[in-house]
């Protein structure tokens, strides 16, 4: 299938798929999206609400696409001195050569951090790597549905391409999946704010809430697991 890089709103690239007119980011503005949806709503809540500051982080990607999320949470990593460790799920990586073409080190002011960039998409899939002092990420390329942990995750990046071209990847089971993976209080953002996707969230045991989107969209949802 065929993809190519383009530019967003915000000055930020990401791949576009012209066969779906899909994106791996909003074409409103990659950046802002994910600074929005993951940072602001994911970790920043989570960090304000329940994080008990003696434990180390674990996040789950669903999608780790072009390495941005996992990138602008290192970053904050970095700032916040916060331990993390980071798993991204990946179906079908992103290739060297799309790589290459991404301008998030530049857009983000990053230059200093551009090795840790480059070793986050050179590192083996599989393995457990030490990016930074406060950041550890291990890539995992496998289908969404392959997913069987069990209270790992304390916060869920839920990042997959839109249910219009991807239905099979936001249904209960996917989410029941998600539910699973996740310790007590653990939370799930999305960018998505169907209707469909929040009655499948609801449906699997998550109290959701919709709030307000990143630019260009008006919603998403976070879900929080309460139960054990």
């Amino acid at each position: 299938m065929k993809r190519e890089i383009i530019i967003t709103a915000d000055g930020s690239s990401t791949i576009h798929i012209p066969e779906w007119n899909e994106q791996y980011h909003s074409k409103h503005g990659a950046i802002q999206e994910a600074y929005h949806v993951f940072i602001k709503q994911g970790l920043h809540y989570y960090n304000e609400e329940t994080w008990n500051q003696s434990d180390k982080i674990c996040i789950l990607e669903i999608g780790f696409g072009t390495g941005l999320n996992a990138f602008i949470t290192l970053l904050e990593a970095e700032k916040l001195k916060q331990p993390m460790h980071y798993v991204g799920v990946e179906a079908y990586p992103v290739s060297a050569e799309e790589i290459l073409q991404l301008n998030y080190v530049k857009q983000l002011q990053a230059e200093r951090e551009t090795i840790r960039f480059d070793k986050i998409h050179k590192m083996s899939w599989e393995n457990k790597h030490e990016v930074s002092p406060y950041f550890s990420l291990t890539k995992k390329q496998k289908l969404f549905k392959e997913i069987e942990d069990k209270a790992v995750f304390d916060i869920i990046y839920f990042d997959a391409f839109g249910a219009r071209v991807q239905p099979e990847l936001w249904t209960e089971d996917i989410f029941l999946k998600m539910y699973n993976a996740l310790k007590k209080d653990g939370v799930l953002v999305t960018y998505s704010a169907k209707g469909s996707v929040r009655r499948a969230m609801q449906a699997v045991g998550f109290i959701v809430e919709r709030l307000p989107g990143p630019p260009g969209k008006r919603e998403m949802l976070r879900g929080i697991k309460k139960d054990n």
